[in-house]
């Protein structure tokens, strides 16, 4: 079974592995796929799952919902989010207002088939919405039992704090951050960990495997595999486009190799074994495209790296690791997607 922790300053536990279906479902996986993963997730033992209503403009949230039907509800833990367009894209179909807010928690439920989430995160910060709007819609939602818990997703340290407060003087609390986190991508450990351990929130981190190239399947000098998402156009490719390009990256990559053979893992197992050694990271998000894929990450699960081998991954690393944390405000939004 993968282990539970709790959910920042809560008593709520989630699998230290959640299963999440951004990019995959309702948009690269067809929907028989798409349930063979979830089920190849419960069987495994994770029981978090996490989706948003813009993956694939809220077909994602439906997918899931239809895997997940007649399981016993109250032994799932659901996430989803709100912030990026869905529908049509009209002037409220994004951001953090409370009309938005409002309409797609109700519009969430009806997909996933649930009287409920677990949790319901901010899935960007809106700067255009004053933020106590926010915090007021969010307060509302969860005094009306559709969602039992408020997260945020990419948010600077600043921004938590100051809605960690506000929620607290509203009655409730933000109890979770879901940041980009890896081996190769380490921007929250200056400054959004601390903070974050300051107001009791803990870390659901996305990308743990860096879109695949940890995994070391991508080599320098060399084209992408025939079916990896470097060569998806349909949603994958754009997003690794920058990583592939560098080869010093990708031949640093490959000397992580004898790290992984050492522990009995693979690389991907290694990468995602890699964030749950922080001890504020509460799961590493995956996915898949294919049932094994699942049951290979879930090996991952429960493993602890001796401080020797986090040292040489660092040595091998070097500076190919992006550290500054100024890069979660540099990649935010400054405006509502239209």
């Amino acid at each position: 079974m993968i282990p539970s922790r709790y959910l920042g300053n809560s008593g709520l536990k989630i699998s230290e592995l959640t299963y999440g279906n951004w990019i995959t479902h309702g948009s690269q996986v067809e929907n028989d796929a798409a349930a063979a993963c979830v089920r190849a997730a419960l069987d495994v033992g994770i029981t978090s799952f996490d989706t948003a209503d813009a993956y694939a403009n809220t077909k994602a949230e439906q997918v899931l919902g239809d895997a997940l039907k007649g399981e016993r509800r109250e032994s799932l833990e659901i996430f989803t989010k709100v912030y990026w367009t869905t529908g049509p894209g009209g002037p409220n179909d994004s951001g953090l207002s409370r009309k938005h807010i409002i309409e797609s928690i109700n519009g969430s439920l009806t997909r996933l088939q649930t009287d409920y989430v677990d949790l319901y995160q901010a899935h960007r910060f809106d700067t255009e919405t004053p933020l106590e709007e926010t915090m007021q819609a969010f307060a509302d939602v969860v005094r009306q039992g559709k969602a039992l818990y408020i997260g945020v997703s990419e948010w600077t340290a600043d921004q938590i704090r100051t809605g960690a407060v506000m929620a607290k003087d509203l009655g409730f609390q933000l109890i979770s951050s879901q940041p980009q986190y890896s081996m190769l991508w380490r921007v929250i450990e200056a400054e959004v960990v601390p903070a974050s351990k300051e107001v009791g929130i803990s870390q659901i981190v996305w990308s743990p495997v860096a879109q695949g190239v940890l995994t070391g399947k991508y080599k320098p000098g060399q084209a992408p595999p025939p079916g990896s998402r470097a060569t998806d156009e349909n949603g994958g490719a754009n997003f690794i486009a920058s990583l592939l390009s560098n080869d010093e990256l990708l031949t640093r990559v490959q000397k992580l190799a004898p790290i992984a053979a050492e522990l009995d893992l693979t690389m991907a197992q290694l990468a995602v074994a890699w964030v749950l050694q922080n001890d504020n990271v509460a799961a590493a998000l995956i996915g898949a495209s294919r049932p094994e894929q699942v049951r290979e990450n879930a090996k991952a699960a429960g493993v602890t790296i001796p401080g020797e081998l986090m040292a040489r991954i660092d040595d091998v690393l070097g500076d190919a690791v992006e550290s500054d944390p100024g890069m979660t405000a540099k990649r935010a939004p400054v405006k509502r997607p239209t």
